[in-house]
């Protein structure tokens, strides 16, 4: 956490005296996000105490951000790093306190003495490197170095602040409107389409910071932060003023492709082999240097990555797509507009793909049934039945056409329409109202009025309601007749989860202290407890194959999840399987005896819950995503910027991703992000500008 100096108006005026028991004092900087300020401890330590400000204390989507910065700070604290003393998320001001480190931010030290010296470049590039590599062996990617997260400690560089964006940074957004970097300091793949930004990107950015403590600004230099973002997909980087045996290695960090730049190791070991010389060498004329220094031809540095003239022609054909592109950057005003297809042509927005007569299927989009949110669609009876604020419809598979709507009175989506009883069920509306349509016109063919408070699930055919009291009522979908109605017992309010090709539904109590969660499976036919067991910890199901049943354990401090659990009804036995790194806020799928999950900040994983074994783990860079969904082939997951990516089931390899669609409100959070669909061969999914799509799931190459 850095002791930054730059406060904004106010910052301490909407602060509390107590962050748990530190006693805050002075303020050391505020962000977007939140005030740092020096505290002590009632022993009189010393600590800096990150707060939250007010305003995104009562925002789910920032605590659980700041849960990710929390978790994240914790896995890497150590030499390189402020290490965390103590911290409480779910305060009503979320905070977290770490070790007081005194000392400048590399920025302020540029600022304030000028440009460094040889010899400190080069202890600077070698800490942050060390610091890199203890980061990304516990599966972190910083996503964000920039000289005002650098701290100058007296034993070396500290890497801080870790997981919080900072709207006010800068004018580029993520899919959720909040930043995942800073532009002069981001890699090129976190322009593009990202493939998969992952530790590599840190080190663009350890290039990106060594540039400007030698000189005092950046390899890519713009007051424009969609100039600068250019040039960093696109032109070569300035070193003009490195030392001129430091400016190959930085160099080499900034590589255009993720796979050319060395490693932190890699990094290390060339630092040492001519660290005795650093002191004396001679600095690169001050005019705008060339990418290979002067005193070494190109051919005879074998530390050169492919030289600019051997990509030309690909880059040709980006600068011409870009060029009239980069005008309208200032007007689009969001990341999307810098994403590119892989032949380097902007991505569509406007096209509607279509699907020819006789040939393989080719995927289409609609145009918006309405702008106010992203589509949650669900599949049955041969049509796809979405739901947006206001309206429900229906759309054919094969071609996308409109096929009917219904207008309905909630502000909200709560969810995709469910297909039950051979009828379809959108969400209750906000007058309360229970409603089955025709799925052939979308007629209504019965409704009720349910009290207020009412939760809503569903479960072989039946519809279960949960009411304020406890008691669950179950409705048949197709007749809307009371099947039955009584509290479920051992459970105070059940709100079910039910997973497709299993007639039960379950229902979940935690104790107080988290220690234990009694699961309870019901029949939805009667209402009957089929089985219930108590499980160690905070677990929730996320799935059933065969006869177990699958279940995330979760931290109730944290909202992490640390391990997956499979419990077997019939013989009382359960597996766990530890994760290797918490994921915040996962979500999972199960296919046969493997569990998908997915994590906020981008980590997925597969766990074989028979070999009890980590299968594989994927960086995906994706900030939000939803639940992902699985054919057995692919994982697919839906990002907040309408992007479906799907990523290979059995080696964890990114294998495909569409173009973003956003809308002109970019900012907007959505609460849930929507499931991709899988159905005969196809993925259908939605996005934030209204549209829905359909792509072929057995060529995601080709999305």
């Amino acid at each position: 956490m850095a002791p930054q100096r730059n406060t904004g108006a106010g910052a301490e005026a909407e602060l509390p005296e107590y962050a748990g028991h530190y006693r805050l004092q002075s303020c050391l900087g505020s962000g977007g996000m939140g005030v740092v300020h020096l505290a002590e401890s009632t022993s009189g330590m010393k600590v800096a105490v990150k707060v939250v400000h007010a305003e995104f204390a009562q925002d789910p989507e920032f605590r659980g951000r700041f849960r990710q910065e929390v978790a994240a700070a914790r896995r890497v604290s150590g030499a390189f790093t402020a290490p965390v003393v103590d911290a409480d998320p779910e305060a009503e001001r979320p905070w977290m306190a770490t070790s007081f480190i005194p000392g400048p931010t590399l920025s302020e030290h540029v600022k304030r003495n000028g440009p460094m010296a040889p010899g400190e470049l080069r202890r600077l590039m070698a800490g942050l490197a060390e610091a890199l590599r203890d980061i990304h062996r516990v599966g972190v990617v910083h996503r964000d170095l920039k000289p005002s997260n650098v701290l100058l400690a007296e034993d070396g560089p500290k890497v801080i602040d870790f997981g919080i964006s900072r709207p006010k940074d800068s004018e580029l957004r993520t899919e959720t409107g909040k930043l995942i970097g800073t532009p002069p300091f981001m890699a090129p793949e976190q322009f593009r389409r990202p493939r998969e930004v992952g530790p590599a990107a840190d080190i663009f950015a350890l290039g990106s910071v060594l540039v400007h403590a030698a000189t005092g600004r950046g390899p890519f230099d713009s007051d424009s932060p969609y100039v600068v973002a250019y040039q960093v997909v696109h032109d070569e980087p300035d070193l003009a003023g490195l030392p001129e045996n430091i400016a190959p290695l930085v160099l080499r960090c900034l590589a255009k492709e993720p796979e050319d730049r060395p490693t932190p190791d890699e990094l290390m070991r060339e630092l040492r082999s001519v660290s005795a010389s650093y002191d004396t060498q001679a600095y690169i004329p001050s005019q705008r240097a060339g990418v290979t220094p002067v005193s070494e031809p190109p051919a005879a540095d074998p530390e050169q990555p492919e030289q600019p003239e051997r990509r030309r022609g690909r880059r040709l054909r980006k600068r011409v797509a870009l060029g009239a592109g980069a005008l309208g950057l200032a007007a689009i005003g969001t990341l999307a507009a810098l994403q590119l297809s892989d032949d380097g042509r902007p991505t569509p927005q406007g096209a509607t793909p279509h699907t020819t007569p006789g040939a393989v299927f080719s995927g289409w989009k609609t145009a918006p049934v309405s702008k106010q949110s992203t589509p949650q669609c669900s599949y049955g009876a041969g049509k796809l039945f979405c739901a947006q604020p206001g309206v429900v419809f229906a759309l054919d598979p094969s071609d996308g056409r409109l096929l009917w709507r219904h207008a309905v009175t909630t502000t909200r989506t709560g969810g995709p329409p469910v297909l039950s009883g051979g009828l379809v069920h959108p969400a209750l509306d906000d007058g309360r109202r229970l409603e089955a349509l025709d799925p052939a016109s979308g007629r209504t063919r019965w409704q009720q009025t349910v009290p207020a408070e009412t939760g809503l699930a569903e479960a072989g055919g039946v519809l279960l309601l949960t009411h304020a009291d406890g008691t669950v009522t179950g409705v048949d979908g197709a007749s809307g007749v009371q099947k039955w109605s009584h509290r479920i017992p051992g459970q105070q309010a059940p709100y079910f989860a039910s997973f497709s090709g299993d007639a039960l539904a379950y229902a979940t109590n935690t104790s107080a202290d988290g220690s234990s969660t009694r699961v309870t499976a019901v029949d939805p036919e009667t209402g009957e407890v089929r089985w219930d067991a108590r499980l160690k910890g905070s677990v929730q199901p996320v799935g059933t194959a065969g006869r177990s049943v699958f279940l995330l354990s979760v931290d109730t401090v944290y909202g992490a999840t640390q391990a997956v659990v499979r419990y077997t009804p019939e013989t009382g036995a359960t597996r766990r399987v530890t994760l290797p790194v918490r994921l915040d806020q996962a979500r999972a799928t199960v296919r046969g005896n493997v569990v998908y999950l997915m994590g906020t900040g981008g980590s997925m994983t597969a766990v074989d819950m028979d070999t009890r074994k980590r299968l594989w783990g994927l960086e995906t860079a994706v900030l939000r995503s939803s639940t992902p969904v699985t054919d057995g082939r692919q994982v697919y997951v839906t990002a907040a910027d309408g992007r479906l990516l799907a990523v290979d089931a059995r080696v964890g390899r990114l294998v495909g991703q569409t173009p973003a669609r956003l809308d002109s409100n970019s900012d907007r959070i959505s609460a849930t992000l929507p499931e991709p669909v899988v159905a005969d061969g196809r993925v259908y999914a939605a996005a934030p500008d209204g549209t829905v799509f359909a792509v072929n799931s057995l060529t995601p190459g080709t999305w």
